[in-house]
């Protein structure tokens, strides 16, 4: 999907912790209260949730419990009504939940992912998985990526 297609829409967000930098909301994996990235894709007529996962794989247990965490975070917020009240014009729109990370993911990993698939499907939505590298899809590095 190209970056011209995507209308970036900010989205709510529970309190975290002062970042880093502190004009950026922190997003991550490790961040499971903040919407990494919402937006509607104009050509496929999708309201498009993008998680980022700026670490490569490396503590499996960890990073898939956090995944899990921010996945029932950006499902309750998208089918229990808080997306339609905050975006109304998103009600009735089909939904892509996709997951961007700098490196491949292992046998533990993938095997989690495609358990994901299955389940958003049986929904109705659409979940894909994304290796970036060291950028996103915006062209810069992920660490630095201001979407």
């Amino acid at each position: 999907m190209s970056q011209s297609n995507c209308t970036p829409q900010p989205a709510p967000s529970e309190p975290e912790p002062p970042s880093e930098h502190p004009t950026q909301a922190p997003r991550g994996l490790e961040h499971p209260g903040v919407i990494d990235f919402l937006g509607f894709d104009r050509k496929s007529g999708e309201v498009l949730l993008v998680m980022v996962e700026k670490r490569k794989w490396g503590a499996p247990e960890l990073q898939l419990f956090q995944l899990q965490e921010k996945l029932n975070a950006y499902l309750s917020f998208a089918l229990d009504g808080e997306m339609e009240d905050a975006y109304p014009d998103f009600i009735g729109k089909p939904l892509r939940v996709r997951l961007e990370y700098v490196s491949p993911p292992g046998d533990q990993e993938l095997a989690f992912l495609q358990h994901v698939h299955d389940q958003l499907a049986l929904q109705s939505i659409a979940f894909e998985v994304e290796v970036t590298g060291e950028s996103c899809a915006c062209g810069q590095p992920l660490s630095d990526c201001t979407r």
